[in-house]
């Protein structure tokens, strides 16, 4: 999938209180590494989210090698408008 930076981290902002722990929980991931997908850096506590960026407009190009995490994310977020 590709989306651009910006539009990542509007989805991460979208997200209703204790959603990167639902999110964590229910992938069996910890929680840092849901973070580090939506842009975060600490891959100390947090594995490494299978991303690339390339530089651009809009924050750049992320490209995302596995959906799980923003597709729960949108189903999260579509959940919580209805």
């Amino acid at each position: 999938m590709v989306i651009t930076y910006n539009e990542l981290r509007d989805i991460k902002h979208s997200l209703p209180t204790g959603s990167v722990s639902r999110i964590a929980q229910t992938l069996q991931v910890d929680e840092q590494t849901v973070r580090n997908y939506f842009g975060a850096n600490d891959y100390e506590s947090g594995d490494i989210a299978g991303k690339h960026y390339q530089q651009g407009p809009k924050g750049g190009i992320v490209t995302l090698e596995d959906t799980k995490i923003i597709d729960l994310a949108q189903k999260i977020i579509k959940e919580s408008s209805n």
